[in-house]
């Protein structure tokens, strides 16, 4: 009867082992996922965060990032304590496990909470980092943002196209003459923000505020999703490691 039971808990041991070696597997994969969509986030999008007064969305970007990174470490950690059957290594690692879950909950929060007061954001502070800042030797990352904003969503201003009129570039004489930036124009050539007619700038499709934030908010599901998503499945390998670790014998000391 004690055989029996020594080889019942044996195998149930290797199943374990092998599940918990194949969440870790896709652990890791997962890890590059979340990683990514940080690394993605930053530097694809990093124009459009220096628009944003609040960097909540940054933050929750940065948090993706280095959750990832541990995610990656630790899926094979996990894999090296699986298969050594170490005590220890799957305390460290149900450890690394938790934090990196806390993590993860925590971008998701993050993104929701700025899910809810972008709007608000967009209207108090679109308008003046547009029109104040344009243009000015101290902020050319803004005019880069600002630029690329109304190229790529074909939107000029903020509301529209009249809220330039409140630009202090615009009325300097730097700018030649024009009454909206060349970005506004729907076929780009030097001086071609001279002429406001609807056939040659983007008057009538609308300002940049409600486009950017249909982007942004949509990237910030992106980010919430993925972080609880992720989150969830560790919940799966918490588990898993729980139970491995209650199936093997004490280490001797």
């Amino acid at each position: 009867m004690g055989v029996y039971e020594e080889k019942k808990e044996t195998c149930g041991t290797i199943c374990l082992k092998y599940l918990l070696f194949a969440f870790n597997f896709l652990f890791w994969l997962a890890g590059g996922v979340v990683m990514g969509v940080g690394v993605w986030t930053l530097l694809e999008k990093s124009d459009y965060i220096s628009l944003l007064s609040s960097k909540t969305y940054a933050a929750s970007a940065y948090i993706l990032v280095l959750a990832g990174a541990i995610v990656m470490v630790t899926g094979v950690l996990g894999c090296c304590a699986t298969f050594k059957e170490q005590r220890r290594l799957l305390r460290v690692y149900f450890v690394l496990l938790l934090c990196i879950f806390l993590l993860e909950i925590l971008a998701g929060v993050l993104a929701y909470i700025y899910y809810q007061q972008l709007n608000q954001e967009l209207k108090q502070n679109l308008r003046e980092t547009m029109t104040q800042k344009y243009q000015q030797s101290t902020h050319e990352h803004i005019t880069s943002a600002v630029d690329k904003l109304q190229e790529e969503f074909k939107c000029c201003g903020s509301n529209s196209s009249s809220d330039w009129a409140e630009s202090a570039w615009i009325r300097s004489r730097e700018a030649e003459g024009r009454v909206v930036p060349d970005s506004c124009c729907k076929s780009l050539t030097t001086l071609c923000g001279r002429r406001d007619h609807p056939s040659n700038i983007y008057k009538v499709e609308g300002g940049c505020i409600s486009k950017l934030e249909k982007f942004i908010l949509d990237h910030l599901k992106i980010i919430g999703a993925v972080g609880v998503g992720i989150a969830c499945v560790q919940v799966i390998g918490m588990v898993f490691t729980c139970c491995l670790y209650r199936s093997l014998k004490a280490e001797p000391y």
